[in-house]
């Protein structure tokens, strides 16, 4: 192939196709397989007892508050959205109407590196106020699991680590991806604990949309 035939090629995804190949619907199931099979092997490997302390520390909770960055907070704005669909007290960092944190309270926080700043803050200002933290990350060793009360750990690549050899993805998709699924998983617990009927939670479901 001569170097104009090759400046055509698309650079897609970690194989060395050709562009038309590296599109076409096989392709795609391919990475939707790859995807999900991190998602599935990643997950299982999540300690089970540290997950179920978590999920009570948040059932327990006077109130519920969420923080996080970038996707791992747009996840968690999803989580809380679901929780609130419980009738649980749930509130996201940042907010206008985001009342103060307090004793009794619980802070759900999630970052794959452990050391986002604001994200750290947020979990520092909480024990402070003497509200428990709940946190997920990749990383144990992290000034966030310092602070952590209750601490899942994800055995996920950290988005800076461009050369790991835990996941295909780019950057911290994989734990982003498994954060969401935990959260799905304590929110179907926590409901299937209740026996709330799937309408009288549709009726907390936001109606300004």
């Amino acid at each position: 192939m001569d170097a104009s035939n090759r400046a055509k090629e698309i650079t897609v995804g970690p194989t060395a196709l050709g562009s038309s190949d590296r599109l076409s619907a096989g392709a795609i199931l391919q990475n939707l397989s790859l995807i999900a099979g991190e998602i599935s092997g990643t997950a299982a490997q999540v300690d089970g007892d540290r997950l179920e302390a978590l999920t009570a520390a948040i059932r327990s909770a006077d109130r519920v508050f969420v923080a996080g960055a970038g996707r791992s907070g747009l996840v968690l704005r999803m989580a809380a959205m679901r929780l609130m669909h419980l009738g649980l007290n749930v509130h996201v960092a940042g907010d206008t109407t985001t009342p103060a944190i307090r004793a009794g309270d619980v802070l759900l926080v999630a970052s794959g590196s452990g050391s986002t700043s604001g994200v750290v803050k947020a979990a520092e200002t909480a024990a402070a106020a003497g509200a428990r933290v709940a946190a997920v990350t990749t990383n144990p060793d992290s000034r966030l699991a310092d602070l952590a009360d209750s601490l899942v750990i994800v055995p996920a690549a950290q988005k800076t680590d461009h050369s790991s050899n835990v996941t295909r993805q780019y950057s911290g998709s994989l734990f982003e991806q498994v954060l969401f699924v935990l959260t799905e998983a304590i929110f179907q617990t926590i409901w299937n604990d209740t026996d709330a009927p799937a309408e009288e939670l549709w009726l907390r479901h936001a109606n300004l949309e």
